[in-house]
């Protein structure tokens, strides 16, 4: 069965490329969430198997989500997405429990390695 995955980023744009990796290389897209908030809510509901989190959102930022998907359930699976020279972030994420980390814009074989390797 193919692997579900939770799509969440504020930009509309940065969700139809993620989504079009992802349909390209096997994956369902189980859902997508346009702001932590929303991304936390989807969580529950779909429980899907990873999350792929932009980190910089209006409502609740993608670090905030992260913790509240781990409490919820420790073993979540979340790849942090972000754009370049976001360091201290990504510190931040790692620590907060993020499996792995993808930069903006999205290589397609970096994605894909990054969400197997969290999978596997």
């Amino acid at each position: 069965m193919a692997k579900r995955i939770l799509i969440v980023d504020d930009a509309a744009f940065m969700r139809m490329m993620i989504k079009d990796i992802l349909s390209k290389n096997g994956f369902d897209v189980a859902g997508e969430a346009a702001d932590g908030a929303q991304a936390v809510e989807k969580y529950k509901e779909l429980q899907p198997d990873l999350v792929t989190m932009d980190i910089t959102m209006p409502e609740m930022d993608g670090i905030t989500a992260l913790k509240e998907i781990k409490k919820m359930n420790p073993n979540a699976k979340v790849i942090m997405c972000s754009a370049m020279g976001q360091q201290a972030m990504v510190i931040d994420a790692i620590q907060a429990g993020a499996k792995d980390f993808i930069v903006k814009p999205f290589q397609a074989d970096r994605v894909i390695e990054a969400i197997s390797k969290t999978l596997s």
